[in-house]
C-alpha cells in the first residue's frame, strides 16, 4: 500500500498589517504571544466508510487568543493536526478538469475535478452550536488556505448565525493507498462575530467512480471565545 502525504505550509511569523480585512493564514506561534494563548487539546477520531475507507484524525489541538485587531468582535485560533485515510479501493484516476462552474472546484469542499480526494479543515460558526443540524442548515460559504491569496491569507468574516467551511489542506487520491495531510499552527483570524464562536474539524474522503462514496469525520466542537 502506497504512502501519500502533504504538509500544510509553515511560516515564521503571524501576518500583521493586513488592514481591516480578517485573515486566515499559516503561522508559527511567537514566544511572546504564545504565553497568553489558551491551549485546547482535542481527542482523536475515527470513521469507517463504504468500500473499506477508513479516516483517522490524530494530534489535534488549538491555541486561542484575542484577535490582533483588538476590536471586541474578533478572535484568533491556531490549529494543528494530522488527518489520514486508507482508501484501498479507489480507482486509478488523474485530476482535472474541474467540473464546477467555469472550471472551478465544487462548493463546500466537494472535489468535482475528476479524481478522488481527501480534504480537511474546520467548520466555524458565530453564535451557533455546531452540531450536525447546524452544519446541514447553516453553511453560508467556504474559504481555503490554498486559494493563493496575497501573503497566504484570506478574509473570514462571520455574522451571528453564520457557519463557514475553512479548508486547511487537501490531497488528490489517484490510486489505492494511504493518504494524509498534516498541518501545524494554521491561523484563523475571525472578525465580525460579537457573540460566542465555535469551531470543529472535518475531514472528507470522496471516492469517485462507479462505487462513488463520501465519508466525513467530524471533530469535537470547541469554543473560540
Amino acid at each position: 500500500m502506497s504512502e501519500n502525504r502533504t504538509s500544510g505550509a509553515r511560516r515564521g511569523a503571524r501576518f500583521v498589517g493586513i488592514g481591516a480585512a480578517a485573515a486566515v493564514a499559516i503561522g508559527l506561534l511567537s514566544t511572546g504571544a504564545a504565553n497568553a494563548d489558551t491551549f485546547v487539546p482535542l481527542p482523536d477520531g475515527h470513521k469507517a466508510g463504504p468500500g473499506g475507507v477508513s479516516i483517522t484524525r490524530t494530534h489535534e489541538f488549538a491555541n486561542i487568543s484575542t484577535s490582533l485587531a483588538a476590536n471586541g468582535a474578533g478572535r484568533t485560533v491556531w490549529v494543528s493536526g494530522i488527518a489520514a485515510a486508507d482508501v484501498p479501493n479507489a480507482p486509478v484516476t488523474k485530476a482535472g478538469p474541474n467540473n464546477g462552474q467555469l472550471n472551478t472546484p465544487g462548493s463546500n469542499n466537494s472535489s468535482t475535478h475528476g479524481t478522488s480526494q481527501l480534504n480537511s479543515g474546520y467548520i466555524v460558526g458565530c453564535q451557533v452550536n455546531i452540531g450536525t443540524d447546524a452544519i446541514s442548515a447553516g453553511i453560508s460559504g467556504s474559504v481555503s488556505l490554498t486559494d493563493g491569496a496575497l501573503g497566504g491569507s484570506i478574509g473570514l468574516n462571520l455574522g451571528p448565525g453564520q457557519v463557514k467551511f475553512v479548508q486547511i489542506d487537501s490531497i488528490d487520491i489517484t490510486h489505492p493507498g494511504h493518504y494524509s495531510v498534516e498541518y501545524q499552527d494554521a491561523e484563523m483570524n475571525i472578525q465580525g462575530c460579537a457573540g460566542y464562536a465555535q469551531a470543529r474539524a472535518y475531514t472528507v474522503v470522496e471516492v469517485v467512480g462507479n462505487n462513488y462514496s463520501k465519508t466525513t469525520l467530524y471533530g469535537q466542537p470547541f469554543s473560540i471565545g
